[in-house]
């Protein structure tokens, strides 16, 4: 089998998922408690043994570098490598990476030692893939570009790329979130192609582009190099299918697209089921992450039910429900946490230092006594006082305060924020 290369595209500025983007690249967001959104399709490749892993960075980059450096390292006698290819400014071009196609083509350079076949991923996906049977289809065949895609409802279709094909799975016609409706009743798929492809219709009608593609490299190459067109999904995917030979995967597993607030924290509630339609629970495909050596959470006079807790937490006399709580939360005596997403802290605070935060009137590192926390995502390192109440009392959908903003009806609080004794939102 020939080898592959995967390329793995950071992400823009982020601005569905604001304010957890605020300080981070959307790949670096925290998810499921202690893991990263870049865990995912990295530890996906692991699996299939791709070993040859290149990621275009832009936007707000520290986080996500300082988390790829701690975590993905191969010894010296691997020829396998993480590499970080960040925007830059070069003789040749002064611009920023203008969509995910110009990301690649800026970067050609780089790839000549790449694998015969690269496959490109997205950084904010969910989901677990076999990348070894994409390849192997996408060699049966002798595909040019080979697109990941998944069966969705008719409801959904506007929100994709959806295309058409042959009972040969090659790809005839592809639209980019189609907003007419005539448009989208003529990419429905039939029955019958369900059938032969052995899926089980499930009532959905179309299928739709994950954004996932392996590309021959030389067709790539040529691809961006004959066009200056800036993004694969609406403008080279499209063109290819006059000029290249372009067949569909189909892929039938979980996959969700962590591309808004609601659609983040859905994925997480999702989580908290007993038997969740994601399950991080594999111990042959594990998600990796950073090491972090740290000791197991002390949970007491606790009530907690249907919720994930991280390791290294201190959680004293608290009731816990439908939530999911990271690494080294603190939540103190009397609070109320229902159906919230607490990311934890990245350091610990002293007993002296809570002491003298409290002499101050300042809030200390994490959840203070007597709060009410629902709805809600608190991001790294925020200082919750005593007797605050997150629960929306306004019903609001869209909201921006000092400390705070409310994304689809759900409280968000940033990272680092500091709320004061008493607050209510």
């Amino acid at each position: 089998m020939n080898g592959l290369t995967a390329i793995i595209l950071g992400g823009g500025r982020g601005t569905r998922l604001y304010p957890l983007t605020r300080l981070r690249a959307k790949p670096a967001v925290p998810i499921a408690g202690k893991f990263r959104l870049i865990d995912i399709p990295i530890s996906n490749c692991l699996h299939a043994n791709v070993r040859k892993i290149f990621i275009l960075t832009q936007f707000n980059t520290e986080s996500l570098h300082r988390h790829i450096h701690n975590t993905y390292r191969f010894d010296a006698f691997s020829s396998g490598f993480v590499r970080i290819l960040a925007a830059q400014q070069t003789s040749e071009t002064q611009d920023w990476y203008q969509g995910t196609a110009d990301a690649v083509r800026k970067n050609l350079q780089y790839f000549g030692h790449a694998d015969d076949h690269i496959i490109v991923l997205s950084g904010d996906h969910l989901y677990r893939m076999n990348y070894l049977q994409f390849f192997q289809h996408h060699l049966d065949m002798d595909s040019d570009v080979t697109i990941a895609v998944k069966p969705i409802h008719a409801h959904e279709a506007s929100q994709f790329g959806i295309l058409k094909m042959n009972g040969e799975s090659k790809i005839t016609d592809f639209h980019e979130k189609p907003q007419d409706q005539n448009i989208l009743n003529q990419y429905q798929i039939p029955n019958e192609l369900f059938e032969h492809f052995k899926i089980e219709q499930k009532e959905r009608t179309h299928v739709a582009s994950m954004g996932i593609y392996i590309f021959r490299k030389d067709a790539l190459i040529e691809l961006l190099e004959s066009s200056d067109k800036e993004d694969f999904g609406k403008q080279i995917i499209p063109d290819s299918l006059n000029q290249k030979k372009v067949y569909a995967y189909l892929f039938d597993g979980y996959w969700e697209d962590i591309g808004t607030m609601r659609s983040f924290f859905n994925a997480h509630m999702e989580l908290t089921q007993p038997v969740p339609r994601f399950n991080f629970y594999d111990e042959y495909q594990p998600f990796y992450s950073n090491p972090r050596y740290l000791p197991a959470t002390k949970i007491y006079n606790c009530q907690i039910n249907q919720s994930l807790i991280a390791e290294g937490g201190i959680l004293l006399g608290s009731i816990i429900e439908d939530s999911v709580v990271g690494i080294r939360s603190y939540i103190n005596a009397g609070t109320f946490v229902q159906r919230s997403i607490i990311m934890g802290n990245t350091y610990y605070e002293t007993i002296e230092e809570r002491s003298t935060r409290r002499e101050q009137t300042d809030a200390s590192l994490g959840i203070g006594n007597n709060c009410i926390i629902r709805d809600s995502i608190i991001d790294l390192n925020a200082h919750i006082g005593n007797n605050v109440q997150l629960i929306n009392k306004d019903n609001k959908q869209e909201a921006e305060g000092e400390h705070y903003s409310i994304r689809d009806g759900i409280i968000v609080i940033p990272k680092g924020a500091v709320i004061p004794d008493n607050t209510i939102i």
